[in-house]
């Protein structure tokens, strides 16, 4: 068994389709998978550099870290790293810089191809029904089986970043949305507080949060400037209360937003491409 660690300055999703063509012809290695995603800076990458000598000291052997970071100030300090590090950028840049007799502009690129993942396994159907069966409160709230329950006030995103991690990367996403009883108590719903490791907060600029609901509700109380700016507000000092980790999601793609929720509780991708 090894750990094999993804690092990348973006979402990580071509670290992990380059890593896993890799290894997939390794067919008889066993291997344990992190992502690390966003390291964008010298201080990001140090912190992942902790996180993978850890993980040497841990396991008593060094982890396999397979990146993909544009800059090279940041790749410098991720192979400081006890661990073997290659850096796809490294391995294909420079013979393509020479070939072409210029010089790469370094920046990061989209990482948002599908890369030839099925959208028909069943880890992604079960995931799938699971987050369509638990969104928004409905049905059983089958809570238990959830990696991750997203909270938020209405219309925050909460429905789409569960069927994205579903099909995405087969998690199992349930959603609740906060409830003017909720938010008139300002307390964690009781029905969520055998979960508090599981929860994650959505949270969106009011104003925002105004035009989605007014496009939805033209003209309603649910779209007024007061009403969203209590939402938001209560929202946030019930994830601040309860210190349930949170994401504003007002300028951040879907993509962006599983892949930190992914991040911040350290879940497993159960999807493989």
């Amino acid at each position: 068994m090894r750990t094999v660690c993804f690092v990348s300055d973006r979402t990580g999703v071509t670290a992990e389709t380059l890593g896993y063509s890799l290894l997939a012809q390794f067919s008889e290695l066993a291997v344990r998978t992190v992502t690390m995603p966003f390291v964008a800076s010298v201080k990001d990458a140090r912190g992942v550099v902790e996180r993978i000598n850890e993980i040497g000291r841990r396991e008593g052997q060094r982890p396999i870290v397979l990146s993909t970071l544009v800059n090279s100030e940041v790749r410098a300090v991720v192979h400081t790293a006890d661990a073997f590090v290659h850096d796809f950028f490294d391995a294909f840049l420079a013979p393509l810089e020479d070939e072409l007799q210029m010089r790469s502009a370094h920046v990061s690129g989209i990482e948002s191809f599908q890369g030839g993942r099925d959208p028909a396994s069943s880890v992604r159907v079960a995931a799938t029904d699971y987050a369509l069966s638990n969104d928004d409160g409905a049905g059983a709230r089958d809570y238990r089986s959830a990696a991750v329950i997203l909270v938020g006030v209405s219309r925050s995103g909460k429905t789409p970043t569960c069927l994205y991690l579903a099909v995405q990367y087969g998690i199992f996403a349930a959603n609740y949305p906060l409830t003017e009883e909720d938010l008139g108590s300002a307390e964690l719903p009781p029905v969520l507080r055998g979960y508090r490791e599981k929860l994650f907060g959505l949270t969106i600029d009011p104003e925002r949060l105004r035009q989605l609901r007014n496009a939805r509700r033209p003209g309603s109380r649910y779209a007024s400037v007061s009403q969203v700016n209590h939402e938001v507000r209560t929202a946030l000092e019930i994830f601040d209360r309860y210190r349930i980790p949170y994401l504003d999601v007002t300028h951040r793609s879907v993509e962006e937003n599983a892949s930190r929720i992914l991040d911040g509780l350290r879940l497993e991708r159960h999807v493989r491409s």
